[in-house]
């Protein structure tokens, strides 16, 4: 993905120490950034796109930030060593005392972040960390990627997968993932998961959900999802959801007196005798002799 990051941003009282050092990646690009601030320095900063700053040096006894239209005086903090800005916040700082710092800048396509988060988390919990800000002061381990990011924008020596893959580890130990997944219960969805998900099903006069809208559903990936949906329910997704249809026409055969073939054609199933044949195996009798059942009882 060709991409160039374009933001909005002007400075006072900052000024550039040495050659800015730059290279793209796919959907990414990385700048190396070396300057000296004065005291009373200000500057103002506002992308389309997601972007992470680290610092490598603490700066945060020098330089202020704010998120709230400049304001230093109530609503404000340190600046910390790695930030990740979601698209579109805006961001003010300002420094108390001259100083000179160091600091690599990761503009990514926010299409590009999705598309490295969302295979692992699912769309719904990468959209999440997407819009997520996080301010991290101890930064050992993104600071010695950093290191490397900028010895490869530097002087390049290897293919771009290698800035590609430090850029996404980056990515992975700063932003703002849900633990979703590595809290699940001994590999198991929550009971809440278990309720979104019936709540979906019972919203549908059909019953019929892919794997990937399930898993999207509890926001999980859908390898994972699938994974924890065996070991909660003891069925993969689709016999579940079978087993769902169903009960569905279960209360159709009960609650209306809709023909068979015509409970078919409303859940899905291609006839009355695939209806009949799924029925059989799952309540042990066919519809028309478990509707009879129903009703003498």
């Amino acid at each position: 993905m060709s991409f160039w990051h374009s933001m909005v941003w002007h400075t006072e009282g900052i000024r550039v120490m040495a050659p800015v050092k730059w290279r793209q990646f796919d959907g990414l690009v990385s700048v190396f950034w070396e300057a000296e601030s004065q005291s009373g320095a200000r500057g103002y900063y506002l992308s389309d796109d997601p972007r992470i700053m680290i610092f490598f040096s603490d700066v945060s006894s020098q330089i202020r930030m704010s998120n709230r239209d400049g304001d230093f005086k109530q609503h404000y903090r340190p600046m910390t060593r790695a930030v990740y800005v979601p698209p579109g916040m805006p961001m003010w700082t300002t420094s108390g005392a001259t100083h000179r710092f160091s600091h690599l800048n990761l503009h990514m396509h926010k299409d590009r972040l999705l598309r490295y988060l969302a295979p692992s988390l699912g769309n719904s919990a990468a959209m999440t960390a997407l819009r997520n800000p996080v301010e991290v002061q101890d930064t050992e381990a993104i600071e010695t990627l950093a290191r490397l990011v900028v010895d490869e924008v530097s002087t390049p020596s290897k293919h771009e997968i290698y800035g590609e893959s430090l850029v996404g580890s980056i990515v992975s130990g700063l932003v703002d993932i849900p633990r979703q997944r590595v809290e699940q219960l001994n590999g198991r969805l929550t009971q809440a998961q278990m309720n979104k998900l019936i709540a979906r099903f019972d919203r549908l006069s059909d019953c019929r959900l892919s794997v990937a809208e399930m898993a999207e559903t509890v926001g999980l990936s859908e390898s994972w999802f699938s994974s924890v949906f065996k070991q909660t329910t003891g069925k993969t997704p689709l016999q579940w959801q079978l087993g769902k249809r169903i009960d569905h026409a279960k209360r159709l055969l009960t609650e209306s007196e809709l023909a068979v073939a015509d409970i078919a054609a409303q859940l899905g199933f291609s006839d009355q005798a695939h209806l009949t044949k799924v029925f059989r195996q799952i309540a042990g009798d066919t519809p028309a002799a478990w509707r009879r059942l129903q009703q003498l009882r």
